[in-house]
C-alpha cells in the first residue's frame, strides 16, 4: 500500500538548495520528497519515472530551463503540477510559466510558509502566485500579450529547443548528441535548422540570442 501524502520531486542545478527545500518541505506531515534532479532533462525522466503529485521546478537550470521543462511534464505526466521557483519577479517570465502549463510560481526570496502554500494549493489544483504578483496584473499582461506576435523561438521543435539551449552551454554536436541519446549527425541537423530559423549565423550571436530570450543565464 502507497503511502498518503503528496509526492514531490526537487529539481534545482544546487544541491545545497535541494537539501534545504527537502528538509523545509518534508518538515510538513504530509509532503514527501521522493526523488530529485540536477538538471532539465533529468526532472523530466525523474517524473516519468514517479509521476509526483509535485514538481517544484527551478526557473534557471542547465540542460533545459524551466519554461521549457514545463510543458513537457504537462504533456508526459499530466496530473503532475508543477510549482516554479524564480529569482525574477518580471511579468513576462511569470505569464510565459503560467502558459506553459505551472500552477505555481513562487519567487526565491518569499517566505518558507509562502511555498508551502503554493505547494498545497497547485496539489489542490488552484494557480497561486508569491506577493507581490498579483492574478489581476497577469491577466491584463496576457491579454495585451495575445496581440503580439509569436517570437522566432516559438517555431522551434522541442528538440531544436533542446539542442539550442545545450548549444548555448557551450556543448558540441557530439556532446550534445550524447546528452540527448542522438547521432553527431543529426544533433548537427537539428543545430542547423535552428539557427536557420533563428537567423543565427555565428556560436556567439546563438549565446546572445540565448541570453536574451532567457534560455541560459550567465551564471549557468
Amino acid at each position: 500500500m502507497a503511502e498518503p501524502g503528496t509526492t514531490i520531486v526537487l529539481a534545482d542545478d544546487h544541491q545545497v538548495v535541494r537539501q534545504g527545500l527537502k528538509a523545509l518541505l518534508e518538515a510538513e506531515p504530509d509532503f514527501r520528497v521522493v526523488g530529485e534532479a540536477g538538471d532539465g532533462l533529468q526532472a523530466i525522466k525523474r517524473v516519468e519515472l514517479l509521476s509526483p503529485r509535485i514538481l517544484v521546478l527551478d526557473l534557471m537550470m542547465p540542460g533545459l530551463n524551466g519554461l521549457d521543462v514545463t510543458p513537457k511534464i504537462k504533456k508526459c505526466s499530466p496530473n503532475t503540477q508543477v510549482v516554479i521557483l524564480s529569482m525574477y519577479s518580471n511579468e513576462a517570465y511569470v505569464l510565459e510559466a503560467l502558459g506553459s502549463g505551472a500552477s505555481a510560481y513562487v519567487l526565491k526570496d518569499s517566505s518558507s510558509d509562502d511555498l508551502v502554500h503554493a505547494v498545497r494549493e497547485a496539489a489542490a489544483g488552484r494557480r497561486y502566485l508569491s506577493p507581490p504578483l498579483s492574478d489581476r496584473a497577469i491577466e491584463v499582461y496576457q491579454q495585451k500579450a495575445k496581440a503580439t506576435t509569436i517570437d522566432r523561438y516559438e517555431t522551434l521543435t522541442s528538440r531544436e529547443k533542446e539542442v539550442l539551449h545545450l548549444a548555448a552551454e557551450g556543448h558540441t554536436s557530439a556532446e550534445i548528441a550524447g546528452r540527448l541519446g542522438i547521432s553527431a549527425r543529426t544533433a548537427e541537423t537539428h543545430r542547423s535548422n535552428l539557427m536557420h530559423k533563428l537567423d543565427l549565423h555565428t556560436q556567439a550571436e546563438l549565446i546572445r540570442f540565448a541570453l536574451r530570450r532567457g534560455i541560459v543565464s550567465i551564471d549557468d
